[in-house]
């Protein structure tokens, strides 16, 4: 049996190859891998209904950051007030400190020297926001945004639709419907407003499946 075995490098899909093989090990190398230390900016869209995870993976992903020393800096709408007027909370009473803004535009103050951005509750941001997002993330930024992809309408929410189209992964989450226990996709609101944007909790919202939230916008019109 030969000591040095020459690797067999054959194309296995266009992005890992098989660089080595004994009798019954098999070694992958990935291009993913290749320079490392070298920032690549992404996007990263975390969406879907209300209660459902968006902002404690939004933070668990910030902390992992933070952890590794990474250089983090997190922003979130002025206008969000509901759990603390700076931190990002989530419904669980997770946080992790943030800077409110008005203006997408904001961001771009903040993050000359910044390895991971943040932005929580994006559906309430500006349009720019799409171009502050692809702005950082070619500057070889990692952005990670969590959102509603739809208002209690059911019609796509603000700035969200375009963040999902430039989004290098996008993580669609769910909640359980409260009527039937199925995935909730679609946030009911429960009290009468038609105003697009009202903050509120579980005295404001409920999270339903699509045959439930079409149940309860029929119900909705009989009562008036």
């Amino acid at each position: 049996m030969k000591k040095h075995q020459k690797a067999n490098k054959s194309v296995i899909c266009p992005h890992i190859y098989l660089i080595k093989k004994t009798q019954n090990l098999m070694v992958l190398f990935s291009e993913d891998h290749i320079q490392e230390t070298r920032r690549r900016g992404r996007i990263e869209v975390i969406c879907g209904s209300m209660f459902s995870g968006k902002t404690e993976e939004l933070i668990r992903r910030l902390k992992r950051a933070k952890f590794a020393r990474q250089r983090v800096e997190i922003f979130k709408p002025s206008i969000d007030v509901r759990y603390s007027e700076a931190d990002v909370v989530s419904h669980d009473s997770n946080a992790i400190s943030s800077t409110p803004i008005d203006s997408s535009a904001s961001i771009l103050l903040f993050t000359s020297e910044i390895d991971v951005v943040g932005i929580d509750e994006a559906q309430f941001f500006d349009s720019s926001l799409i171009d502050v997002c692809n702005q950082l993330a070619n500057n070889g930024i990692r952005v990670i945004i969590a959102g509603l992809d739809m208002d209690f309408k059911g019609n796509p929410f603000g700035p969200m639709p375009g963040l999902c189209a430039i989004a290098d992964e996008v993580s669609k989450v769910h909640a359980i419907c409260v009527k039937c226990g199925q995935l909730a996709s679609f946030s009911h609101r429960t009290v009468k407003n038609d105003k697009q944007v009202m903050l509120g909790e579980t005295a404001e919202y409920e999270p339903l499946c699509r045959e439930c939230y079409l149940r309860a916008l029929e119900e909705d019109k009989e009562k008036g």
